[in-house]
C-alpha cells in the first residue's frame, strides 16, 4: 500500500504538490488523473525518493522508499521510457539492473518474454521505437516481481494491441494482489482499466474515489415536455442546474436525482414526454470536476 500524508513539494513560489493525503490500496488498479502541470509526475517522484518533500510523507507499506532494504523487490516503476542507455542492448540493460539488486539473471529472459521483446532483446535500446521502449521500461519495473508498481503514462507510443496488452497486464497484476498506481491522459483507457481514481489539480487532491462513483456523480438527466420553460424555472428556483438546449426542445439537468426531477414535475402538473438518465463518460466527469484546476488552457482562435 502507498500512503501519502500531507505531502507537499514547493519549487520556489510554486506548490507542485500541496498537502496531498490519500491511500493507494492493493488489489485494484488506481488511476492517477489531473491536468498538465497538476503534480502527477512530481508525486510519483516523491514516492520513489527521487525528490524530497518540503513537508509530509510518502510511504510504501509504512516505510519511505530510502528505508527499503530491497527497493526493486518492493517497488517497480516506469517514469521515463527513454531511461535506458542507448548503446546497451535491451537484455543487457535488464541484466545490470538485476545484478545490482541481487535478482537471478534468469528473470531477465522471463520479463522480456512477458512484455513481448524476446525477438529484439539483443538490439540496442537507442534503436527501439517508443512503444518498444515502453515495453522495456515495464519489463524493468517487473524485474524484481515487486508488490507495488507505479507507471507514468505507460501506453504512450503503443499501438492498439499494445494498449490492450497494458490494460490486461495492469488488471492481472491487481488481481494477483499488487498495488498498481498508473497515470494516463487517455481517459477512455482509464475507464476500461482503473477501479479507483485519485484526481489532483494544481497539486491539491480533488477526489479519491471508485470509478463508478466518480462517473455517476456527473450523470445527465434528459427531459422533454410541452411545458419545458416552466419546469426549467421551477428546477432553477430549487437550486438545480437545468439548461435548455439551443432549439428549446430538450432540458438537460445535472446534479439531481431523476426522482427529484419527476417529483417537481408531478407536483406542478407538468406533462412529461421524456425523463431519462444518461450516464456520463469518465471524460465528461473528469472535465467537469477539473475545469477550475486547469492551469494551461488553449485560447480559441
Amino acid at each position: 500500500m502507498i500512503e501519502l500524508t500531507g505531502l507537499t513539494k514547493v519549487f520556489g513560489q510554486t506548490h507542485a504538490v500541496d498537502d496531498l493525503t490519500c491511500s493507494i490500496e492493493p488489489g485494484v488498479v488506481t488511476g492517477f488523473l489531473g491536468p498538465n502541470g497538476a503534480g502527477k509526475t512530481t508525486t510519483m517522484r516523491l514516492i520513489l525518493g527521487l525528490d524530497h518533500p518540503t513537508s509530509g510523507t510518502a510511504t510504501i507499506d509504512g516505510k519511505a522508499y530510502r528505508e527499503l532494504r530491497d527497493p526493486l523487490r518492493t517497488v517497480g516503476a516506469l517514469l521515463d521510457a527513454r531511461q535506458a542507455h542507448p548503446n546497451r542492448s535491451a537484455r543487457n540493460h535488464l541484466r545490470w539492473i538485476a545484478a545490482s539488486n541481487r535478482i537471478p539473471v534468469s528473470r531477465v529472459d522471463e520479463v522480456l518474454d512477458m512484455v513481448g521483446l524476446t525477438g529484439v532483446a539483443d538490439r540496442n535500446a537507442g534503436t527501439l521505437s517508443l512503444g518498444m521502449s515502453q515495453r522495456l521500461g515495464i519489463a524493468a519495473a517487473l524485474l524484481g516481481d515487486p508488490p507495488v508498481l507505479l507507471f507514468d503514462e505507460p501506453v504512450n507510443g503503443l499501438d492498439p494491441e499494445g494498449i490492450r496488452w497494458v490494460r490486461t497486464l495492469m488488471r492481472t497484476l491487481a488481481g494477483e494482489g499488487h498495488t498498481v498506481f498508473v497515470s494516463s491522459h487517455l481517459l477512455a483507457e482509464m475507464a476500461n482499466t482503473a477501479d479507483r481514481l485519485v484526481v489532483i489539480g494544481r497539486g491539491k487532491l480533488i477526489t479519491s474515489t471508485a470509478v463508478s462513483d466518480f462517473v455517476s456523480g456527473a450523470d445527465v438527466i434528459r427531459v422533454r415536455s410541452p411545458q419545458l420553460e416552466l419546469l426549467r424555472q421551477l428546477l432553477t428556483d430549487a437550486g438545480i442546474d437545468a439548461q435548455a438546449e439551443s432549439d428549446g426542445s430538450v432540458l438537460t439537468v445535472r446534479g439531481a436525482a431523476i426522482e427529484v426531477v419527476g417529483e417537481v414535475a408531478a407536483r406542478n402538473a407538468i406533462t412529461l414526454h421524456e425523463l431519462s438518465a444518461q450516464q456520463a463518460s469518465l471524460e465528461d466527469a473528469y472535465l467537469k470536476l477539473t475545469d477550475e484546476a486547469i492551469e494551461y488552457r488553449a485560447v480559441a482562435q
